[in-house]
């Protein structure tokens, strides 16, 4: 039986991929301060979404999901600053993908709980 691939983990992964890059150009531009935070948020959004697909009940499982939500946040803070900030690159991609994967994951939350109370 193959297993079916979460849209939720490959987008998160996905979307690290591309935080992975711009972080290399913050680099080259001697951004390292804010491209190591948004390393260690955006990473910690992934980390926290594969810990819930192995999670101990569905309140473990939507607890897990809320920390990866609080990094996504975290993420979307250092981006609000690479976008407002006239001496640092941009990409408006970034922002577009942070806001799907959001979307998606207040979903889940809001669908677990929904069903946490069956």
């Amino acid at each position: 039986m193959v297993k079916k691939e979460n849209p939720v983990v490959v987008k998160s992964i996905d979307f690290a991929l591309k935080i992975i890059d711009f972080c290399e150009v913050l680099k080259e531009k001697g951004k390292f301060v804010i491209a190591n935070q948004l390393l260690k948020s955006v990473t910690s959004i992934g980390a926290n979404i594969h810990e819930a697909q192995n999670a101990e009940s569905r309140v473990d499982f939507i607890h897990k999901i809320k920390i990866a939500l609080k990094e996504l946040e975290e993420t979307k803070y250092w981006l609000i600053l690479c976008e407002r900030a006239t001496s640092y690159p941009f990409k408006q991609d970034l922002k577009t993908d942070i806001n799907e994967l959001g979307l998606i994951m207040y979903k889940i939350v809001s669908a677990s709980k929904k069903n946490q109370q069956k």
